[in-house]
């Protein structure tokens, strides 16, 4: 029955909100339980998602510097070997990654940081970034390592699949299953989240005036099920194609309003490195600002949460240890290069001090700054940036939903009916206590998922310095690819 009156909209609304609301107040204080850090409170599970990058960076190395050079060559195909096994390309496997990650976040994300944490919030989630790029890393090569052939003969890998045999190594087997069931349940209501559908929606409908939530999801969702109704192969064309023009478009844009107060940039990067370590009052001095930082860094970047082992899973590869290396470029774009810039454009344009402006309000303003026509460009891009991670996490559900229920075509064109039928619907709804509890469901897939991370680690120490060897013995990639003697003088210095 057609939704036809704001009234009956309203009623729906309050009634899923009634129902709602006590069950997402327990998990959503459960997930997001607070720690108090000095005047401010940092949700555990942001402690949890840091802790295990930093000590994944140093316990292999800072892989994510000296393993930088050698991710690049393996995107650019250097080493792409046509019997490798898989269903996508190194760059499909990333792309379909970076499409669930770079979004909202890395515009809005980047301006609330800054407003509740000052501009030194700015350098903290470039930090947490950067320490991010490692444990993509571990949970990518884990996800390649034990991933599964289908019947169809594609690949189904991530955390659902390794949790069993990491929870086998104290013999809590039969843990592990569950925590596989509570990842994949985790990540099934996680992947149909209302938010950057209902983002998007928010900003094409205050720069066009033009109001039609259900025509707006249905035309959204017409263009994802396109796209995702052709599988993995289908979504990595797509997301070549478009996480490059879309990224590509926004940093251009940033770059252009950063040069053109090329004169100020030294004193914008003093300000955020001085903001950074500041012992003021503005959210909470140095304390505040990491936290926050890291905060929205964890939002961001997705790092820990597991989800984007799902899309690294179907990589061509022979060697999971090399798409590993893949993997840990995705924070590198996503937080590292494009938070960045988003914080140079608000700072350079002396926007960070608005205080009647928030989230993507604040971004418009800076871009509109020197461009008075890009707030409708930006418009776009956000709707870009949602239709890519509507696609990604797509993806993700479906590999979930086929591991709680069976890996069939049937089953998993309900899934995809499901999907794209809340994709729909999203933007005639505000949904609060959805939205908190799809939000709690993605981050408690980072509890079970860092968990087998640890288990694994002396494993994934091991097999990262086999695949250094393979390099130095044999001048191969680590999976029997040659390459240029030049390329392979230079990963000879980059291994240990």
């Amino acid at each position: 029955m057609p939704i036809e009156t704001e009234g009956e909209i309203v009623a729906i609304e309050t009634a899923i909100n009634a129902v709602l609301g006590p069950i997402t107040g327990v998990i959503y204080d459960t997930v997001f339980f607070s720690v108090e850090i000095g005047t401010v409170a940092l949700p555990f599970v942001v402690i949890w998602l840091i802790g295990a990058a930093v000590f994944f960076t140093i316990r292999l190395g800072f892989i994510n510097l000296r393993g930088f050079g050698h991710a690049v060559r393996l995107v650019r195909g250097d080493y792409s070997q046509a019997t490798a096994e898989g269903d996508v390309s190194h760059w499909g496997a990333l792309s379909t990654a970076l499409s669930g990650t770079v979004g909202v976040g890395n515009v809005a994300g980047v301006a609330l940081a800054i407003s509740l944490g000052g501009p030194g919030a700015a350098f903290w989630m470039v930090v947490a970034g950067f320490l991010g790029m490692t444990t993509k890393f571990v949970e990518c090569t884990l996800a390649v390592k034990y991933r599964r052939r289908n019947a169809d003969g594609s690949f189904s890998g991530g955390p659902m699949y390794f949790l069993p045999i990491a929870f086998s190594k104290l013999g809590l087997r039969r843990a592990g299953v569950a925590a596989a069931g509570f990842f994949a349940v985790a990540t099934v209501f996680g992947s149909t989240s209302l938010f950057p559908i209902n983002q998007a929606y928010v900003q094409f409908s205050y720069v066009s005036g033009l109001e039609g939530g259900l025509a707006f999801g249905i035309v959204i969702a017409v263009l994802v099920g396109l796209v995702i109704i052709g599988g993995i192969r289908s979504i990595a064309k797509v997301t070549g194609i478009l996480v490059p023009i879309m990224c590509g478009s926004y940093i251009l844009a940033a770059l252009a309003v950063i040069l053109s107060h090329a004169a100020d940039l030294p004193g914008v990067v003093g300000i955020i490195l001085a903001d950074a370590f500041s012992l003021g009052a503005v959210g909470g001095g140095f304390v505040g600002s990491l936290i926050i930082g890291f905060q929205r860094a964890a939002y961001s970047g997705e790092a820990g949460l597991g989800s984007a082992a799902i899309a690294h899973s179907a990589a061509r590869t022979s060697d999971p240890i090399a798409q590993g290396f893949v993997a840990l470029l995705e924070p590198f774009f996503d937080t590292v290069v494009v938070c960045s810039l988003t914080a140079l454009v608000i700072v350079s344009t002396g926007l960070h001090t608005a205080s009647d402006l928030e989230g993507i309000e604040i971004a418009s303003a800076a871009f509109a700054n020197v461009f008075p026509w890009f707030p409708p460009l930006l418009a776009l891009t956000i709707v870009l940036f949602a239709i890519s991670t509507l696609i990604a996490w797509a993806y993700y559900g479906e590999r979930a939903w086929g591991y709680l229920f069976g890996e069939t075509p049937r089953r998993r064109l309900l899934f995809k009916a499901l999907f794209l039928s809340i994709v729909a619907v999203a933007p005639t709804f505000s949904i609060i206590e959805a939205i908190r509890f799809l939000d709690a469901m993605i981050f408690a897939m980072a509890f079970p998922n860092i968990c087998a991370l640890y288990l694994f680690s002396g494993e994934i120490a091991a097999d990262l310095k086999a695949y250094w060897a393979k390099v130095r013995a044999h001048g191969t990639d680590g999976t029997g690819a040659s390459r240029p003697a030049a390329a392979r003088r230079l990963a000879e210095r980059q291994a240990p």
